[in-house]
């Protein structure tokens, strides 16, 4: 897959999310491999332009992560094109445009998925962002506002014929939240009548949801989210079923070896031990979920008072698991 001349190969992207895309989740994924291109977490357009110095520690990445993209929200048009203009200043090799969240804050304030009922406004942003930044404008968004209005398909094609070079599009619409039954149609559509990259975003969890989503929409690419908190390897076993790789297969001293790594990578980030506890807590309620047995080490983690008592727990547990 080619976003203009960015060769994303394989074809496969970490998902923009807030509170885990920082630096140090990215760090974690492409070391672990099989991620060609990466999100930073969402960034405020008006805060990027009023308050730099607050949202540029949103946007800090490796010195080596490239491709990377920077994504940004809200619903100025004039505000995100300045946005733009800073992102790419920073380094971001694409600029997206969010049109896809589905959080109650950022939908309050028309930005996210509401923009998806307000296609002229769309129409406007995409316009304007394109004639302010140089290198490839994306853009993410979801099936429509609710089931009854899946406008993705006249949405994501406004967005191409005014400059959009690659959309992803998530399955579910924005009442559905992280809900509703695995659908394939309007994403399938949007494939059809697109001629730039389109991504499905939305359950890919691992080789065989990989290989159904490529195979019933036709799409040139996945972006995959929760599915790589839960478990960092996903790239690297969905890169290897594509291209016919042996089957990736993770031990329990590889598993605790990674963890305990990012949690050391976090601490060094944060400085602080407690916002430091608060992200490995977060982070262990996803990765447990890919582990037998996980919900104990779900509980004592979050349980933990202290970063070296999580880490214990982290270390007995995996020797349980050993033994």
């Amino acid at each position: 897959m080619r976003i203009r001349d960015l060769l994303i190969d394989p074809p496969l992207v970490l998902a923009p999310m807030e509170g885990v895309t920082d630096v140090t989740f990215r760090r974690l994924v492409r070391r672990i491999g099989g991620v060609s291109l990466t999100c930073t977490e969402f960034i405020p357009a008006r805060g990027l332009v009023e308050r730099p110095d607050r949202c540029k520690e949103l946007a800090d990445f490796d010195p080596d992560e490239h491709p990377l993209v920077i994504q940004l929200f809200g619903r100025d048009p004039e505000l995100l094109a300045e946005g733009a203009r800073v992102a790419e200043g920073l380094g971001a090799d694409v600029v997206d445009l969010n049109m896809g969240c589905p959080s109650k804050k950022v939908c309050a304030h028309s930005g996210g998925s509401a923009l998806m009922k307000e296609p002229e406004l769309v129409q406007r942003i995409v316009r304007t962002v394109r004639a302010a930044v140089q290198g490839p404008l994306t853009v993410k968004m979801r099936a429509g506002w609710d089931p009854e209005h899946q406008n993705a398909p006249e949405l994501a094609w406004m967005c191409q014929e005014e400059g959009a070079e690659a959309v992803t599009v998530h399955w579910r619409t924005r009442a559905e939240l992280y809900g509703g039954t695995l659908r394939y149609e309007v994403v399938a559509e949007v494939k059809r009548r697109l001629t730039v990259p389109v991504l499905f975003n939305g359950d890919v969890i691992d080789a065989e949801s990989a290989r159904a989503a490529l195979g019933a929409t036709g799409c040139d690419g996945l972006m995959v989210g929760r599915g790589a908190i839960r478990d960092p390897w996903v790239f690297r076993r969905i890169a290897h079923a594509l291209y016919g790789g042996p089957p990736v297969v993770v031990d329990a001293a590889e598993q605790e070896r990674v963890l305990l790594g990012y949690y050391d990578d976090i601490l060094e980030r944060f400085g602080s031990e407690k916002g430091a506890l608060g992200r490995w807590k977060k982070i262990t309620r996803y990765f447990g979920e890919g582990l037998e047995g996980g919900e104990i080490l779900r509980d004592r983690v979050l349980h933990s008072r202290t970063v070296d008592e999580a880490r214990d727990e982290v270390r007995a547990f995996f020797a349980g698991m050993a033994a």
